[in-house]
């Protein structure tokens, strides 16, 4: 990785492989203890984050509740997610606040069967403004427009367009709504990270992006193109690659941040999946970050070679790198490429969540990550 790197995303290839985050606690306790890394993104809700976050900076609730209330995607049931938590606070423990370890999440609060509501990151961005600013907008004129959140988070909207509020005309006016209350927010930034103070200023940016982006998935949601599944998708790696944004400036002067999510997320090129017997294809997180911190994003994705009775093809690159001695081992693709004697294919694997490496574009890793077996 250069030196210059000031975000590092580590990939995996599937969630739920304990190996893989497991692996990215050993290579985060090395990057904290000799590269001077203080931070950590994980690809969860961002807002949830802020529980696990404030666990391990201040030793705020206990580690149990962040592990129930810091995580989304079921990512909280994870032991290696618990003993990343349980190492960051006691690293800690005894440094001053410039010196203590972060952690974040950079995905939206977007579960696999829907989007949350925007009611909780629209009002406490609104709450932060109006103690400061005359606002044309009330908590009251918000929570008409808002509704319930039963309209927002019906998960029969995640299939079907029509049952989505998301381009309603209080959604709509939301939308203007909550762009009006950001630019208020970048407007009239020298007062208020004076009036209050740059962290709770970076919260209240952190609850603009989130609370701009939910309405846009939800307007996404009540699309009826053919492309709906893959705008979708667009929409939730923009947001998560604005959240990386974000990150990175506030802890540019402590150290670089090392993001952990799935390969698909963080890899430079597009992003595919085949949903309803439809491809689809996006730009990553990855690829979009990569274009506003140039060779500052370095990005290694890891892949394993035998999964049970899923052994991979010889001709595949997991079958390459199977024939390799070490049971993990980091790859220069670069080498890689020049060690090949012959064209590598792409796996089909046996299980559907994972998602095999193409040979093809490995010269868009800085970095293979290879576990012999799982």
């Amino acid at each position: 990785m250069s030196p210059a790197t000031r975000l590092l995303g580590l990939g995996e290839p599937t969630h739920g492989v304990e190996a893989f985050p497991e692996l990215r606690n050993e290579l985060f306790h090395h990057l904290v203890e000799h590269e001077g890394y203080r931070s950590i993104a994980l690809e969860s809700d961002c807002l949830s984050a802020l529980a696990a976050d404030a666990y391990v900076a201040e030793g705020i609730g206990t580690l149990d509740d962040a592990m129930s209330r810091g995580f989304s995607h079921g990512f909280g049931a994870s032991p290696a997610n618990r003993e990343l938590l349980r190492w960051m606070r006691a690293y800690n423990e005894q440094r001053p606040p410039h010196e203590r370890l972060r952690f974040y999440g950079f995905d939206g609060p977007l579960e696999i069967t829907g989007a949350a509501g925007p009611r909780p990151a629209l009002s406490t961005l609104h709450d932060y403004l109006a103690a400061h600013l005359d606002l044309p907008w009330s908590r009251e004129t918000l929570d008409e427009l808002l509704g319930t959140d039963e309209r927002w988070t019906n998960p029969a909207a995640m299939m079907d367009p029509a049952q989505s509020v998301g381009r309603t005309p209080d959604a709509k006016e939301l939308r203007l709504v909550a762009d009006d209350l950001r630019a208020l927010l970048t407007s009239h930034a020298p007062h208020l990270m004076t009036a209050t103070s740059p962290d709770d200023f970076w919260h209240a940016d952190l609850h603009a992006r989130t609370a701009t982006g939910l309405l846009r998935y939800h307007a996404g949601m009540a699309d009826t193109a053919s492309t709906r599944i893959g705008g979708l998708m667009s929409l939730r790696d923009t947001m998560m690659a604005d959240n990386l944004d974000a990150i990175v400036r506030r802890e540019a002067r402590r150290g670089p941040t090392l993001a952990f999510a799935h390969n698909g997320h963080l890899q430079r090129d597009k992003s595919q999946m085949q949903f309803a017997d439809r491809p689809h294809q996006w730009w990553s997180a990855g690829a979009i970050i990569g274009t506003r911190l140039g060779d500052q994003y370095a990005f290694a994705a890891s892949t394993f070679g035998t999964r049970g009775s899923d052994v991979p093809h010889p001709d595949t690159l997991e079958g390459f790198l199977s024939a390799f001695p070490d049971a993990r081992a980091v790859i220069d693709p670069g080498r890689l490429a020049a060690a090949l004697d012959r064209k590598l294919t792409a796996r089909v694997p046996a299980d559907h969540t994972y998602a095999a490496l193409d040979p093809a574009t490995t010269d868009q890793f800085d970095a293979i990550v290879f576990v012999k077996e799982i």
